[in-house]
């Protein structure tokens, strides 16, 4: 994922910008984003973690409980070779098992034709448009991350190399939602102590409120935006 894709991804921004662009990633998406930041870092001129866990054992017991399960997880990699969209929900619901009790009974009491019903389904259909996890990181992350912390313990690598967040120079923003269930406000704010100079943001929001939530526009994306344009001294 890393060197593959998203290594292609930045490259190609990069070029069409005519110089190292910034790095934005989101959740699992920022964790693979300091990996990326470091392994090109000449492309990547910025880096934005919005709730990207990185102390896999902080502020919950998500690591004890998959590491009970690893030998059912690791016989399910070796059958599918993959970790399925349905599995991966029902993992995020067991975080929370009344959620979706409390979603939906909400739900069936809108006017379905209201503009708050059609956001409703709206954000539902984004929330479960996932896809699959390969196999190796699905393993990797499951067992790796959250079974045994690699990250944080310096232990997680990429091609060979341990992935080591003081190693980065570029300008770094930390948004760690206060109210995250699906990434503890721990987890997230690990990075902000181990990347030199890192500003932090901390939003009054989850981990899903934080990007679409009424107040998303006004405590993540103009912080964000203005950040951006801030590091970027002028430069378009």
């Amino acid at each position: 994922y890393i060197d593959g894709p998203l290594a292609g991804a930045v490259t190609v921004a990069a070029t069409v910008a005519g110089g190292p662009v910034p790095l934005v990633g989101y959740c699992m998406g920022g964790t693979l984003a300091v990996a990326a930041a470091l392994r090109q870092a000449e492309q990547v001129s910025a880096l934005a973690l919005l709730a990207a866990p990185w102390d896999f054992h902080a502020g919950s017991g998500h690591g004890h409980v998959l590491a009970a399960l690893r030998n059912s997880l690791e016989a399910l990699f070796d059958e599918l070779g993959e970790l399925p969209v349905d599995l991966l929900q029902a993992l995020f619901l067991a975080l929370d098992p009344g959620l979706s009790l409390r979603k939906f009974g909400g739900f069936a009491g809108l006017d379905p034709q209201s503009a708050a019903a059609e956001d409703f389904v709206a954000l539902e259909d984004w929330v479960n448009d996932g896809v699959p996890l390969t196999g190796p990181v699905a393993r990797q992350c499951l067992l790796g991350w959250y079974g045994e912390n690699q990250p944080m313990r310096g232990r997680w690598q990429v091609a060979g190399e341990p992935v080591r967040p003081y190693r980065l120079r570029q300008p770094t923003l930390v948004v760690v939602p206060h109210n995250d269930r699906i990434v503890p406000p721990a987890a997230a704010a690990a990075l902000a102590g181990l990347i030199p100079r890192a500003e932090s943001l901390t939003p009054s929001a989850g981990h899903i409120g934080m990007v679409v939530g009424s107040k998303a526009r006004s405590d993540l994306w103009q912080p964000l935006a203005q950040w951006l344009r801030r590091i970027a001294g002028g430069r378009r």
